[in-house]
């Protein structure tokens, strides 16, 4: 039956769930180290672009590929976002409980810095799986585009905080949560700023496009782009959005 063909939309679909709670499954037992969590997150997000994309993908051998390439810059900002988050939440906690009264304007700073470090954490992983650069400008041009991408910013925000409120709602769905619970929000944010990764891509692929006569060096992933990024951000992308009335990129 063409129902069951391996191209009905379908089997598509069923393909797509499998690709994703295996990918879940590596990204899961990949973050149990802890150290680790960094290395995995960005190896989620570079197969998430991939099946967003719907570029040929092979989910194990693609995610340790990452991994691997990425370790050591992974670990790094992991161990930065961690020690960011332990503070905020130290300072917070210290404000909620003790009764030492802190001005207004101190909250504020602090909310609003922790909103920025968010910003910045909804796109670091998915900038460093995608472009590479050094550890403090991939925090920097992650930063960039989360505030430049900022209404799919706070939509990535609340699918990445989606599957903990399914989770403490409704226990008894604890599988289907363990199984999607990172991987989903991941590919539907992929789906989000795909576009607008895409024309970055373009930018630095022609910036980069080896001069008349030259033969490009081979044994280079053509889906790790180099480049420094920030300048691209600023000069290039900030205009073309004014332009259109907005900082938000088409998709």
């Amino acid at each position: 039956m063409k129902f069951f063909d391996l191209e009905s939309p379908l089997m598509q679909v069923l393909n797509k769930v499998a690709d994703l709670m295996i990918l879940n499954l590596l990204t899961v037992f990949c973050c149990i180290p802890i150290i680790t969590i960094g290395a995995s997150m960005t190896a989620m997000h570079y197969v998430a672009l991939k099946m967003a994309r719907n570029e040929e993908c092979y989910i194990a051998r693609d995610f340790f590929k990452s991994f691997k390439l990425n370790f050591k810059q992974g670990t790094a900002i992991w161990l930065i976002e961690l020690f960011i988050i332990l503070i905020l939440a130290g300072d917070f906690l210290i404000m909620s409980r003790t009764e030492m009264s802190f001005g207004s304007t101190i909250k504020v700073i602090l909310t609003v810095i922790a909103f920025l470090a968010l910003f910045t954490f909804m796109f670091v992983f998915p900038v460093l799986a995608k472009f590479e650069n050094t550890v403090m400008r991939t925090l920097k041009n992650a930063f960039f585009i989360g505030v430049l991408q900022f209404p799919k910013t706070i939509a990535m925000m609340v699918l990445a905080v989606l599957p903990v409120g399914v989770f403490l709602l409704f226990p008894q769905i604890t599988p289907i949560v363990f199984l999607f619970g990172l991987t989903a929000p991941a590919w539907l944010s992929a789906k989000m700023y795909s576009g607008y990764f895409r024309k970055l891509e373009e930018q630095i692929t022609a910036a980069n496009a080896p001069a008349e006569g030259e033969k490009p060096e081979e044994g280079e992933d053509e889906r790790i782009f180099r480049d420094e990024l920030d300048e691209s951000l600023i000069e290039n992308t900030i205009p073309a959005e004014q332009e259109r009335g907005g900082i938000t990129a088409d998709k």
